[in-house]
């Protein structure tokens, strides 16, 4: 059985989760906005991702025998000031995500809860991957600074995201 504590964080993972999603959509019209729309195409695969995040943690919980309460998402931020500015938002956010998913595996361990334990697995294996990816997309921004026509190529390159 899992515990009332766990069934709580995770409804409270599932709210953080779904708002990544709302986060990254926005980020998506931010970039529809400056039509860059491979940066666009990259963020709404993301936020994709992030509903699919959500919806592990939803049924994870049902096959417990534990019920989700959703909550409410609250608005993004969206006053964006450039590429750069997003993606570094963007990485913060999934440092965030990452001590949230390791503060759930702590909970896990404490409590020997080893089904969510190896079910978390996946998701701090996942933080590594999405940090990894973020980090690499704010360097080349980085170091491609004013250039117009790197912007426009790293925009060709993202929108081959699939």
């Amino acid at each position: 059985m899992i515990s009332e504590k766990m069934v709580k964080e995770i409804n409270d993972q599932i709210q953080r989760e779904l708002f990544s999603e709302y986060l990254y959509l926005q980020m998506a019209a931010y970039f529809k906005g400056e039509n860059l729309d491979g940066f666009a195409h990259w963020m709404e695969v993301q936020a994709r991702e992030e509903h699919i995040h959500a919806m592990k943690f939803f049924n994870h919980l049902y096959e417990r025998g534990a019920k989700v309460i959703l909550q409410p998402i609250q608005q993004p931020k969206n006053d964006f000031k450039s590429p750069l500015d997003t993606f570094k938002y963007a990485y913060e956010h999934e440092l965030t995500v990452t001590k949230n998913i390791n503060n759930l595996m702590e909970i896990a361990k404490k409590e020997n809860d080893y089904a969510s334990e190896s079910f978390l697995k996946w998701y701090v294996d996942e933080q590594v991957e999405e940090e990894d990816s973020f980090l690499k997309i704010v360097s080349i921004l980085e170091k491609i600074k004013d250039s117009t026509n790197a912007l426009f190529m790293l925009n060709s390159e993202l929108g081959k995201r699939e």
